[in-house]
């Protein structure tokens, strides 16, 4: 299959291309208007699939759930706004309840399954500082615990592929080191870590902070805390959830424009609810009510607990509200993640020899088709 466009995104740039796929592969890029193509998508531009990183359900499943026909037609929905990879992301629960839901996701991964491509689990909690629980909820919490670990890791066959926790909460940082010497990203998050404390974190092994701004304590000129770390500590990633609500725009190019292009990273921190109605649904067993902006909240507060954003749009929204240069958006939502998750041999570009995951916007950053693999799922 042959497609083209006037806007294909190679190394930064939007460019006249043809892309030739074959196998789930791009196997060739030829000049415009070369060869006979399938499909000619015009202006429309062509970038590579989009990774979400942090997302705990959507279509009314939550990972949690630990339901095959869940989690099936979720990773099948994702493909729709642009998402061709993904980490299904846990919320702090009891013992019994995290053990099903990674299993789950290992066993779908395992007998196959049609939809965006499960790139590993995201373990968030419940090694947290209850001081920042944010909408975790408290009663299932605890200490961080390497054998404890051990068992969730081994129960999800190995997928976990990052782990949220607050680092200072880690005994002599044993997980911490753990996790970053057994291939676990360790993304410091929940946390009320100060500045030192991440310094410390980051050079025991984490490498990451989860929904920069949110569950931490927020910057001071003389305590910068995590955030400042967020903003300081140059070859660490960060994400940030970008729907406008939980972080003012003038804050997410504060910390985009200090932090860099290449380790930042687009999350939507999505909910069940996402695909659905507003209204009342539940997150890791507390009630929680999805509001008209769009964004989840503990039922009768005003404590945010996720959102709802179309992962597409939150492109649109880094571009256009935001005002974060085009190609810093773009890598936060292909190839930077895809780096933070050692894919970016094979995923996060559109180049010979990388998977076939390609995504068509059109002007309003509406998804026009979606490639996966190869195969036209849009």
């Amino acid at each position: 299959m042959i497609i083209q466009s006037k806007n294909v995104w190679i190394s930064s740039i939007f460019t006249e291309a043809q892309i030739e796929m074959e196998n789930g592969k791009v196997v060739a890029v030829h000049p415009y208007g070369s060869k006979e193509v399938d499909q000619d998508f015009g202006e429309h531009r062509i970038i590579p699939g989009m990774i979400d990183v942090h997302c705990h359900g959507g279509l009314g499943f939550d990972t949690n759930d630990a339901h095959r026909e869940g989690l099936v037609k979720w990773a099948k929905g994702l493909l729709e706004e642009g998402i061709t990879g993904f980490c299904p992301t846990t919320v702090t629960q009891s013992v019994e309840v995290l053990t099903d839901a990674v299993a789950n996701v290992a066993k779908v991964v395992e007998e196959g399954y049609e939809g965006a491509e499960i790139l590993g689990i995201h373990f968030e909690g419940p090694y947290l500082n209850l001081k920042n629980k944010g909408a975790q909820p408290p009663q299932y919490i605890v200490t961080p615990s390497v054998e404890q670990f051990k068992e969730y890791q081994k129960a999800a066959n190995g997928l976990i592929k990052i782990i949220t926790m607050a680092t200072e909460m880690d005994p002599d940082f044993a997980l911490t080191r753990y996790c970053a010497q057994n291939g676990v990203n360790v993304s410091i998050g929940h946390s009320g870590a100060t500045f030192k404390d991440a310094v410390l974190a980051v050079a025991n092994g984490a490498n990451g902070m989860t929904h920069v701004y949110n569950g931490m304590n927020g910057l001071h000129h003389r305590e910068p805390s995590l955030v400042g770390a967020a903003m300081r500590l140059k070859d660490v990633y960060g994400e940030i959830i970008c729907d406008g609500n939980h972080v003012d725009w003038a804050a997410v190019y504060a910390f985009i424009t200090s932090k860099g292009r290449d380790y930042c990273l687009m999350i939507d921190d999505a909910l069940c609810a996402k695909g659905c109605a507003p209204g009342n649904y539940f997150l890791g067993g507390n009630a929680i009510e999805i509001r008209a902006n769009g964004s989840a909240y503990l039922q009768g507060t005003n404590t945010l607990a996720g959102g709802t954003l179309r992962f597409s749009k939150g492109l649109q929204n880094l571009i256009e509200k935001a005002l974060i240069p085009v190609d810093w958006a773009i890598n936060m939502a292909t190839i930077n993640p895809a780096r933070y998750l050692g894919v970016d041999d094979r995923k996060g570009k559109i180049c010979a020899g990388y998977d076939a995951d390609l995504v068509v916007l059109d002007r309003d950053y509406e998804v026009v088709q979606v490639y996966a693999a190869g195969k036209a799922v849009k």
